[in-house]
Order: C-alpha cells, then sequence, then structure tokens
C-alpha cells in the first residue's frame, strides 16, 4: 500500500527519508483524508460542469452561467489533484516541460472563459473557450499516462485518413 501511495502521490519509494520530510509527513494530512478531499473535489467538479451543461439553455443568462459553471468545474476537478500530491508538487509537475505548453493554453482559456462571459459578454466567444478548455485539459490528462498523447495522436490520424 505504501507504494501505492507513492507512486500516486510522485515520491519515489525507495527514497531517503530526511528530517524535512519527516516534518512535512507530520504536518500534512493522512492518506485517507486526502483521499477523500480527492474524491470530494473531483466530484464538485464534475458536478459543477454537468450543471454548466444543464444550464446552457436558460433563455438570456444561459451561456454566461454555463461558462461559469464549467470553468469553476474544471478548477475543481484540477485542484481536486493536489489533495494526491500537494501544492508544490502539483505545480511542479504541471510545468514540466513536457505539460507547459497543455498548463499554460488550458489556465488562459480558462481566464479568457470567464473575462467574455463578464466583461467582454460576448456569449459565441465564451462558448469556443470553453471547448478550448476541455481540449487542452484533455491533453494535459493525457500527459499523465504514459505513451496516452501519442495513442490519442495516432486515433486522430487515423480517423483523418
Amino acid at each position: 500500500m505504501d507504494k501505492l501511495k507513492s507512486v500516486l502521490s510522485g515520491q519515489d519509494y525507495e527514497e531517503d527519508r530526511g528530517g524535512m520530510t519527516e516534518v512535512i509527513d507530520a504536518t500534512s494530512l493522512s492518506w485517507g483524508t486526502r483521499l477523500k478531499g480527492f474524491i470530494a473535489c473531483f466530484v464538485i467538479g464534475v458536478l459543477c460542469s454537468i450543471l454548466g451543461v444543464c444550464l446552457l439553455w436558460v433563455p438570456r443568462k444561459g451561456t454566461i452561467l454555463f461558462a461559469v459553471f464549467y470553468t469553476l468545474g474544471n478548477f475543481a476537478s484540477l485542484g481536486s489533484t493536489v489533495f494526491l500530491m500537494g501544492p508544490v508538487k502539483q505545480c511542479k509537475r504541471m510545468f514540466e516541460p513536457t505539460r507547459l505548453i497543455a498548463t499554460i493554453v488550458m489556465l488562459l482559456c480558462l481566464g479568457l472563459t470567464l473575462c467574455a462571459a463578464f466583461w467582454w459578454k460576448n456569449k459565441g466567444l465564451a462558448l469556443i473557450f470553453c471547448l478550448c478548455q476541455f481540449l487542452a485539459m484533455t491533453w494535459y490528462s493525457l500527459s499523465f499516462i504514459p505513451f496516452a498523447r501519442d495513442a490519442a495522436k495516432k486515433c486522430f490520424a487515423t480517423c483523418l485518413s
């Protein structure tokens, strides 16, 4: 079980445990609490995204509500992994070279969606940015699965030919 915990948290199983590691372990959440936080945050994110899709057809304010709830759902889903890895390790992994572009595009689209909905009041642009959010989040998520991006590229290339 310790090996599974270390793999999911992104730590080496055989790492040397120094004084700082012991301090961090003593002040951090238990594995069960972290797993519950991950599940709760992820479920809230999915529910917000689904609620956003349902609110899309509300007259007048539907697109704005969709953009807001969909974006909040993506933030919550992204934040759920902080419970597994911790905030510092999560930020380091987000900005690794293999997922740097996907992270920047995803965060940019999250912000631009809210700008399009509230500041520019452009519903079409908000929907385009939501689509870009989805694509960037998918590409970002695939970067955590070995060879998933290569498989997605091959599937997409096969579908186009």
